[in-house]
């Protein structure tokens, strides 16, 4: 079933009254459970599609439709209740809250979306469990490692029950055990939850697990190939 309607896509930013394209005309569709990787140099606008997938940046034109919903739409106040309700985030810089501690960074989400106190803690063990850290719930992220932080944004990212994930550069700053135990944890929900991830990365490894690569070049579409 397709989740995400990505209609004649351009974003055009005015930098001292020189226009830069940063997407160009995008077509594109993702089906639910996929798990995608969007490659392409940088500057190519892999980014700036994400982004805009997400609700964070605005087209100039063109359309994001998720699950019969045009969020371009959207007034700001629905915008972010959609995002918070729809889409999970995983960031380069993890971008956890440095006063919570792992167990808090993961509920907080939880917690703005009005969900019982025993609902947020059962769910915030299981998820924490799932990323291999039940034994670090109470740990701020200053006391974690690069990729035990990446795994508690990702059960953040889970905590309220996306239908997809956006994943930009998730294994940037991370070593080769980390980045694959890291994304085993993704292609394991990916398989027994049919959430659908989407990344956005320059890293081999992240491509090689990816059933689907879209490669991006100049804000065009340069290829779209299935693999396994």
């Amino acid at each position: 079933m397709k989740v995400i309607d990505i209609i004649n896509l351009e974003k055009i930013y005015n930098e001292s009254e020189v226009k830069v394209h940063a997407i160009r005309g995008i077509d594109l569709n993702f089906e639910e459970g996929e798990f995608t990787a969007i490659v392409g140099p940088s500057g190519s606008g892999k980014t700036t599609l994400l982004n805009m997938i997400g609700g964070l940046d605005k087209p100039s034109s063109g359309k994001v439709i998720i699950n019969s919903t045009n969020i371009g739409e959207l007034k700001q106040t629905k915008l972010i209740d959609f995002r918070l309700r729809n889409i999970g985030f995983v960031f380069q810089a993890y971008n956890l809250i440095p006063v919570l501690t792992a167990k808090e960074n993961v509920e907080f989400i939880m917690h703005l979306q009005g969900r019982p106190k025993a609902e947020r803690e059962r769910r915030t063990k299981e998820l924490l469990e799932a990323v291999g850290l039940a034994d670090r719930l109470n740990s701020r992220p200053a006391k974690l490692s690069g990729g035990q932080q990446q795994r508690v944004a990702v059960a953040r990212a889970l905590a309220s029950k996306p239908k997809f994930i956006l994943a930009d550069e998730p294994t940037a700053n991370l070593d080769s055990g980390s980045t694959e135990n890291l994304l085993e944890i993704m292609e394991k929900l990916n398989k027994e939850e049919e959430i659908t991830f989407i990344f956005a990365t320059h890293d081999a490894r992240v491509v090689k697990k990816a059933s689907r690569v879209v490669t991006i070049e100049d804000g065009k579409v340069f290829s779209d190939e299935t693999g396994k």
